[in-house]
């Protein structure tokens, strides 16, 4: 019925006035009663249902608009923090907690070394421990130099033994191509084969020694110098901490002055052992550095070959 009526209304002619007046419109009375019946057997908007299983989906997914209240939706209530949200406050405030520590130590450090470097400050000197650390440093310097020129000798020693054996072999394939000197040729190629092989040997021997001094200079007196470094960095904070109770406790004694100055007492304690035991460690260092100085690897001394240079005799 309701496609009848479709095709009726989509077949229909609707003239238009000039002036766009529907008055004049002729009545069908049958399109109106049909329109009615439609209007009347056609379904209720209020009992439209929605199929959440798309088209051809089962009854169960069918949820009736009418038990849907518009004005009666609410956001549900925000419950407590998760456990994550707790655990990501709980590191934000430590990471915090530990940047607000770094940015108060290194002002009262910098504090203390202009106050240092202008002569208005007091600082804690060991002159026995500082004379030795400035011994090892200028022997570090010495042995660097002549870690320095033993590769350098190194590399012009790998190159002479190299152009000592293509001279051995250039003397071997002459002899064998000159009969008439064969016993020259012959005589200056074994020299050069003697000289190649102790040049070997004393390349190796000097590669021993630039092995010893690398590991002495880059690994056991550079690993002194790094606490060496913490130590120094242990005396400033420990002096500036100083400084800082030394301050407190020519102020007023109120209560924050109290509460302020107990806090400043066990930050100094706290440096102060910090500092003592990296002094102790450099000491130890130092010591150990010193016995061991009889066991640094010598110089190597070999002994020359027999013959340094052949004879060569040309043909007259």
């Amino acid at each position: 019925m309701s496609d009848g009526i479709l095709s009726k209304a989509a077949t229909m002619e609707i003239p238009i006035s000039s002036n766009g007046d529907t008055s004049s419109l002729p009545e069908d009375d049958g399109l109106e009663q049909d329109l009615q019946q439609v209007m009347v057997s056609g379904p209720n908007l209020n009992e439209t249902s929605i199929v959440s299983g798309g088209y051809g989906g089962t009854a169960e997914g069918i949820i009736p608009t009418g038990t849907i209240k518009g004005p009666g939706l609410h956001p549900p209530p925000p419950g407590p923090p998760s456990g994550g949200e707790e655990v990501v406050r709980g590191i934000a405030v430590e990471k915090f907690d530990i940047v607000k520590k770094w940015g108060i130590n290194t002002y009262k450090c910098t504090k203390q070394l202009l106050s240092e470097r202008f002569g208005r400050g007091s600082r804690t000197v060991d002159l026995e421990l500082e004379t030795q650390i400035e011994l090892l440093r200028e022997t570090k310097r010495k042995y660097e130099s002549v870690l320095h020129l033993a590769r350098a000798l190194t590399a012009h020693l790998y190159s002479l033994v190299q152009t000592q054996h293509a001279l051995g072999d250039a003397f071997a394939d002459l002899s064998q191509k000159s009969p008439e000197l064969q016993e020259e040729f012959g005589y200056n190629a074994e020299t050069q084969k003697l000289l190649c092989k102790n040049g070997e040997t004393l390349l190796g021997a000097v590669n021993f020694f630039v092995s010893s001094i690398n590991t002495l200079v880059n690994k056991t007196m550079e690993d002194t110098l790094m606490t060496v470094k913490q130590y120094e960095t242990a005396r400033l904070e420990y002096d500036a901490y100083r400084t800082d109770l030394e301050e407190l406790s020519m102020g007023p004694r109120d209560a924050g002055a109290v509460s302020r100055l107990d806090a400043a007492q066990s930050q100094f304690q706290s440096h102060k052992d910090k500092y003592e035991k990296l002094r102790a460690d450099v000491a130890i260092k130092l010591k150990f550095l010193e016995e061991n100085k009889a066991k640094e690897p010598p110089w190597p001394a070999m002994s020359p070959p027999a013959r340094w240079c052949g004879r060569l005799t040309s043909s007259s």
